[in-house]
């Protein structure tokens, strides 16, 4: 009998790496003649550069960026061969990601995206110009001012004062001047790997979805709203194109919508994953097919890698199992697309000893279910 097993990480307590090895362990311990092929994925947050990395046989390459309050921090890329080109592989979430940022200090209107920009400036220069670059996980609401500023683009505030890229500048910005953007930039394909396709405005948009996880208040949340708004207008008077209402524009607190203008498109980072590992033909390959992340619930069916996961096990005729660190709400809608959905957490515990149990917990689920196949 053959698995595959293709889980996400369990965010902030287990990468997807290790979660495919606790399963791996777990299935052996009741199926020890079972043939384990593993995945760990990601759709565009944490852990999505080695993902690629480790399924695309590339490597990581360190440089110094950008922080998400303006300092500089020890960061990292991937590189890899892509459809017979060198890639550069970047996320936000090891750039700028939310965790980076104490509780205390978790600020939207004074985080920056400037370190993408560091990181793809770095790239160019070793000679990369194909890009795949994961959007979850960020820290940041500046609408992307941070990254092209990074690239040579310039904002100027209704005095003529250069901008630098925070969240905050948004409220200032008069003008945009692009005779700066690095000329590198035209020769270069950007693959934006995101789990969200929110628009960049409005209720669902960047601001009033993410915001209040990045430390807005609601008062904030009324100012960089119109802030953005103001932001995409400018925009759109300079450069005449309208790129506010597309899907995935409001990932990473509008990072997408800078990453538009740059020619980006946007994919689910699922499928990045997918087409760089080869996953469709492992999952022809498999009996079964065990996928996963930190928490399952309605928000899974829009896009996240787990669904992704289980539509193509559907397409090739085989059964999935959802084993997730817990069902949240809505969780029933996905009962539908798997044989069975599991929670590792099967008992009333506070979030301290969740977490430390986190691994002896999934290994228990999963044994649990590989003890269920072997019967049927």
């Amino acid at each position: 009998m053959q698995f595959l097993l293709a889980p996400d990480s369990y965010k902030g307590t287990l990468t997807a790496a290790q979660v495919c090895e606790i399963m791996r362990r777990a299935i052996l311990t009741k199926l020890p003649e079972a043939v384990i092929d593993a995945i760990p994925m990601a759709d565009g947050g944490e852990g999505t550069i080695e993902a690629i990395v480790a399924s695309s046989n590339g490597k990581v390459i360190e440089l110094d960026a950008t922080g998400p309050l303006g300092a500089p921090v020890r960061s990292r890329y991937g590189a890899i061969q892509y459809e017979g080109e060198r890639c550069a592989v970047l996320e936000a979430a090891s750039l700028f990601g939310l965790p980076m940022v104490e509780q205390e200090k978790r600020n939207p209107l004074r985080t920056t995206s400037r370190g993408l920009g560091d990181a793809i400036r770095a790239a160019l220069d070793l000679g990369f110009r194909r890009f795949i670059i994961g959007l979850g996980g960020s820290a940041t609401n500046d609408g992307g001012i941070g990254l092209l500023a990074a690239l040579g683009v310039r904002f100027y505030n209704g005095g003529g004062e250069e901008l630098y890229g925070f969240g905050e500048d948004l409220s200032e910005l008069e003008r945009i001047d692009w005779t700066g953007l690095d000329e590198r930039i035209g020769s270069c394909a950007f693959t934006i790997a995101s789990d969200v396709d929110n628009p960049l405005l409005g209720r669902q948009g960047a601001t009033y979805v993410y915001g209040p996880q990045k430390g807005a208040t609601a008062a904030m949340l009324e100012r960089l709203e119109a802030a953005m708004s103001a932001y995409a207008d400018v925009m759109k008077k300079t450069t005449g194109i309208d790129l506010g209402g597309t899907p995935g524009a409001g990932a990473a607190g509008g990072l997408g919508f800078a990453l538009l203008h740059l020619g980006g498109r946007i994919v689910p980072g699922a499928r990045v994953v997918e087409e760089t590992s080869g996953l469709k033909a492992r999952i022809e390959r498999a009996d079964w097919v065990v996928t996963g992340e930190g928490c399952s619930d309605g928000q899974t069916l829009r896009g996240k890698a787990p669904f992704h996961i289980a539509r193509l096990a559907e397409a090739a005729g085989k059964p999935a199992l959802l084993v997730s660190g817990s069902l949240g709400r809505g969780w029933e809608q996905l009962l539908p697309h798997y044989a069975g959905c599991f929670s590792t957490v099967t008992y009333p515990a506070g979030l301290d000893e969740v977490l430390r149990d986190a691994e002896q917990n999934l290994y228990t689920a999963v044994r649990n279910a590989a003890s269920l196949i072997g019967r049927l």
